[in-house]
């Protein structure tokens, strides 16, 4: 059985052919302009929410804390201290050490003019005795230990205080406790004098675990705020503020 041989194609019409081809898409390509490139803060900070979340919101897996809203100078502060290394994370050191301080306060006055809802809070249900050791260490201190009430610092609704001291609310608790554990253990530092470092270590594990567990269980009101800067004196001195 004899088969027909195959044509023969010339090698120039295959040129043209791709030639046209490849005219057609690149026409194409042009047709459609890449989109612009937005030089704004928010665009520059995309490294910083591939772990704080969307806006900085917090994310989920309850170790990366909320930046949205917090006071700008403590914003600026934890910035200074990653930089610095008087805190001690790799990525959050290695992605701060090449920027100034000029661009660290343009990040932290960023973040802190989000105005931002909060999550619901974490279902956290404490025996009564718990409850009752939390909100005394919250709201009254422990003056036979030196401790002060969260509240002098973090203010009466405890959503922080202009210019420096953040909320404790809308935090997970497993941020909570890390953190102080951390001042704790002498993992995490600030300027002398360390006032959170001088009140974690007279804190002990169990008084740790339940105001963590109070304070993730604690709803932020919508539209809540850090308070304003207050005249008033701190209960003790802190070398980040004023």
């Amino acid at each position: 059985m004899q088969t027909r041989p195959l044509r023969r194609v010339g090698w120039r019409p295959l040129l043209a052919a791709i030639a046209l081809g490849a005219f057609a898409l690149g026409s194409r390509a042009a047709d459609v302009a890449p989109p612009p490139f937005e030089d704004t803060m928010a665009q520059r900070v995309l490294a910083c929410t591939g772990c704080h979340g969307a806006q900085g919101r917090a994310a989920r897996d309850g170790y990366y804390p909320r930046l949205a809203g917090k006071p700008a100078g403590y914003l600026y502060q934890q910035l200074l201290s990653f930089r610095d290394g008087r805190r001690q994370y790799g990525p959050m050191n290695t992605l701060l050490a090449p920027l100034s301080d000029d661009y660290l306060q343009d990040i932290a006055r960023h973040f802190a003019s989000l105005d931002l809802p909060h999550p619901p809070p974490q279902a956290v249900a404490l025996p009564p005795a718990e409850l009752n050791r939390a909100q005394g260490l919250v709201r009254q201190g422990d003056p036979a230990r030196g401790l002060p009430a969260c509240q002098q610092c973090h203010g009466a609704t405890l959503l922080g205080r202009q210019p420096g001291v953040p909320g404790l609310l809308g935090l997970p608790r497993d941020y909570l406790l890390a953190q102080l554990a951390a001042w704790r253990q002498g993992e995490r530092r600030s300027v002398a004098p360390d006032c959170m470092a001088d009140v974690a270590r007279k804190l002990d594990p169990q008084d740790i675990r339940v105001m963590a567990d109070w304070l993730a269980s604690q709803p932020v009101p919508a539209g809540a705020r850090p308070e304003p800067a207050s005249p008033e004196r701190l209960p003790m001195r802190c070398g980040v503020l004023p």
